[in-house]
């Protein structure tokens, strides 16, 4: 199921770690995860989000703010009941947790080129396989997973494609362009317009649109703590100006928010 991501042959489990024919061999961190990003593959010293922002994407997650966006995509996942799947993307794992919670017949694996949010996205649940690796060299067989989840994160679509076997799908998750408008409303300005399916070009001959929907709903975030996660584990913590982050975060009353997310699977024929 593992393949090397130097030489792309199957690994196998061998003492704390897995190796290949070839002899290239990966250790198991004390944490329970491989990393399978090899120094080449790398773009910078540490690629990915920083400690900062795994931190306060864990800590407003765990508060429940965004419960029902993983119920919703656990809901969805064990509607296509896959033996095997795989979270692209899954930062410190939370929604992967919750999707594991929903197949639990199923393989689970995930993977993310931030060892920060690896390493804190495996004590949430041991028996997945917790990868560092880059998305556009997943180190997986071709046609070996019958679902993959992108919640929040870039995609390589030709990679989604040759991971999937026949029928099989990918659930992206992502916000519509009315997603935080509150908050992009205090912070800026003028609120940068985007257009929420852009995506939808990018899919590969071969992979269709088979289901989309939208889920949204209100928060009121009456904590300081929460407001100041939200912005920083958004590009909102750097784009805005300083002034305008504190009067987010500072307000007396609470602050009421949007959150929309759209939910878009993509079978392979």
């Amino acid at each position: 199921m593992l393949t090397c991501p130097i030489c792309t042959a199957p690994l196998a489990e061998v003492d704390n770690g897995v190796a290949c024919p070839a002899g290239h061999r990966f250790d198991r961190a004390r944490q329970g995860y491989l990393n399978l990003l090899p120094v080449q593959h790398k773009n910078s010293r540490d690629p990915g989000d920083n400690l900062a922002m795994v931190e306060a994407r864990r800590d407003f997650l765990n508060a429940g703010h965004y419960a029902p966006v993983a119920k919703r995509l656990a809901q969805l996942a064990a509607e296509r009941a896959p033996r095997r799947w795989l979270d692209i993307g899954c930062g410190e794992g939370y929604y992967t947790a919750q999707i594991a919670d929903a197949l639990l017949r199923a393989d689970g694996y995930a993977l993310d080129i931030s060892k920060e949010a690896v390493k804190r996205a495996c004590k949430r649940n041991p028996t997945l396989t917790w990868l560092i690796a880059s998305m556009a060299r997943v180190p997986l067989a071709d046609a070996s997973c019958q679902f993959l989840a992108s919640v929040f994160s870039p995609l390589d679509w030709q990679e989604a494609k040759r991971l999937l076997s026949p029928g099989g799908g990918l659930m992206k998750v992502g916000p519509t362009r009315g997603h935080l408008m509150e908050l992009r409303e205090r912070l800026y300005d003028e609120v940068r317009e985007y257009t929420d399916d852009k995506h939808l070009a990018l899919v590969p001959e071969g992979m269709s649109l088979q289901h989309s929907e939208t889920l949204e709903f209100k928060l009121h975030l009456a904590n300081p703590q929460d407001r100041a996660n939200l912005l920083a584990m958004t590009p909102h913590g750097w784009r805005a100006s300083a002034e305008r982050r504190a009067e987010v975060i500072d307000q007396v009353a609470p602050f009421e928010v949007t959150v929309s997310m759209r939910y878009d699977y993509f079978v392979l024929s």
